[in-house]
């Protein structure tokens, strides 16, 4: 009984350690106060002009004056004239999310007037001055189900310190009558609708804003990324910090990777207004989606040989190494086929990026119906680098190529010495197969950024197990029509 318990919590145990692990992001980003206190800067500039734009609703109402009567009062027109914002900030609150602290603010009111009084009717014009307006705003971050961020206010508080009424008019002692009621009135009818307005524009503005954070972001025809959240953002004492999934995979064929994503904690840096971590499970499972894709596979053929290489692709060139090609196919064109047996896996280490890729070559001879002959079956390996760079919002890379070594898997043309096609492979492969890979590395993945943003002031770090990019932002506001 005893070894059936320890069994069963044996499974349990390592389900749990499994799931823990699978909730490794691939990828983090990181906010620090400078990036918050940008966007925040960019925040307030609408909050503002959503408060200037509020609508107030009519006042009226009665009271009873001692010794005097009922007096009958009506407040109508109002216009928010200005609604300003000079000093606020914003907050990291740990494990709960953001805070938004806006104090000595102030607005201006004007509108229409009239009273009743027994036998006294009076009308005109008022100006209202609200003076240091205290709001404070809660926000909770969030993720839904397609694993994008939300934002929701969890809590809002208005306190206006001061409101200074203005009457125009004849009779200043009757004005005196009814303005404490207006006074207060005004004050609970504006705080109210300054937090509704908070809410609107944070479940409006803000949370359609963050919507453009891309879940998936396709990449080509053959594969795309996964940057859903795999939790949502935390905030912590100094930084907000979110974690995606990270991984690439086959537009044509999604199928589970089979390794997982190391633990990956960022370095306290705050030079920055953000940074990105990609750790070696991301770029790995590129290896792996564009494995499964197929696209993997490289044909070389004579017309894309450089002008300024002496090796033509063809038997005779390569009689001179395989003599027995001159009699089997004489000066015949040849095609190579080149293509990863296994997706490319790769290193980082604080000395930067590095990786041992696989590559076979299968030789044809072309014949003059166009079918193709084997000739035979190489394995190229090689030592390679990479560096990496940010630009217009993409990962960009550039490979360089160690030193290469050749080994014969297979022949159909007999026996040969294949170190004697050491230097024509490499040439092929550092003048044909290398531009166009790094070609298509400088075009780049994208970045999980929203949308109007570009990033400047690039930092690139290498560590253990993760890459380290820090940038400042530049938000451009969409252009009103």
């Amino acid at each position: 009984m005893a070894a059936r318990s320890l069994a069963a919590f044996s499974a349990v145990l390592a389900v749990c350690l499994a799931l823990t692990k699978a909730t490794n992001p691939g990828f983090v980003v990181r906010i620090t106060q400078a990036g918050l206190d940008y966007a925040h800067q960019h925040g307030i500039t609408v909050l503002q002009k959503e408060l200037a734009q509020l609508k107030l609703p009519d006042i009226s109402g009665d009271f009873r004056v001692r010794h005097l009567g009922k007096v009958h009062y009506e407040i109508s027109s109002l216009n928010l004239r200005s609604f300003h914002l000079p000093y606020s900030r914003i907050s990291l609150v740990p494990s709960v999310g953001l805070q938004v602290a806006i104090s000595n603010a102030f607005a201006e009111v004007d509108g229409n007037w009239r009273v009743k009084f027994h036998f006294i009717r009076d009308h005109g014009s008022f100006n209202l001055e609200v003076k240091n307006v205290y709001i404070k705003i809660d926000l909770k971050l969030g993720s839904d189900t397609s694993g994008k961020p939300t934002v929701s206010t969890s809590a809002c508080s208005t306190r206006i310190s001061s409101v200074d009424v203005h009457f125009s008019g004849k009779f200043g002692w009757l004005y005196n009558l009814f303005y404490s009621a207006v006074e207060s009135r005004f004050r609970k009818i504006l705080e109210s609708k300054v937090c509704d307005s908070v809410v609107s524009s944070v479940s409006g503005d803000l949370q359609r804003y963050l919507q453009t954070l891309p879940v998936t972001a396709k990449i080509d025809a053959k594969a795309g990324i996964d940057y859903s959240l795999v939790a949502p953002p935390a905030a912590t004492a100094q930084t907000l910090d979110a974690g995606l999934k990270g991984e690439f995979f086959s537009l044509a064929h999604r199928g589970a990777v089979p390794f997982l994503p190391p633990p990956l904690s960022l370095p306290p840096d705050h030079n920055r207004m953000v940074y990105f971590g990609a750790s070696s499970y991301f770029f790995n499972t590129a290896g792996f989606a564009y494995h499964a894709a197929g696209a993997l596979v490289f044909e070389i053929t004579n017309s894309m040989i450089p002008k300024d290489v002496e090796f033509h692709l063809n038997t005779s060139t390569f009689a001179a190494f395989i003599p027995q090609l001159d009699k089997m196919y004489p000066n015949m064109l040849m095609k190579l086929r080149l293509s990863a047996p296994s997706a490319p896996f790769l290193s980082i280490a604080p000395g930067g990026i590095s990786l041992q890729p696989v590559v076979d070559i299968q030789a044809y001879a072309i014949l003059p119906n166009a079918s193709l002959a084997p000739l035979f079956l190489l394995s190229l390996t090689g030592n390679v680098s990479a560096t990496i760079d940010v630009k217009s919002g993409h990962i960009v890379g550039n490979l360089t190529v160690g030193r290469m070594k050749l080994s014969l898997k297979h022949s159909d043309v007999g026996t040969f010495k294949v170190r004697m096609l050491q230097s024509i492979m490499n040439v092929y492969a550092s003048s044909i197969l290398l531009p166009r890979v790094n070609e298509r590395l400088a075009e780049g993945f994208p970045l999980p950024l929203p949308d109007r943003i570009q990033l400047s002031n690039i930092l690139v770090q290498f560590h253990q197990n993760f890459l380290l990019l820090g940038a400042d932002v530049h938000y451009t506001p969409r252009e009103r029509r």
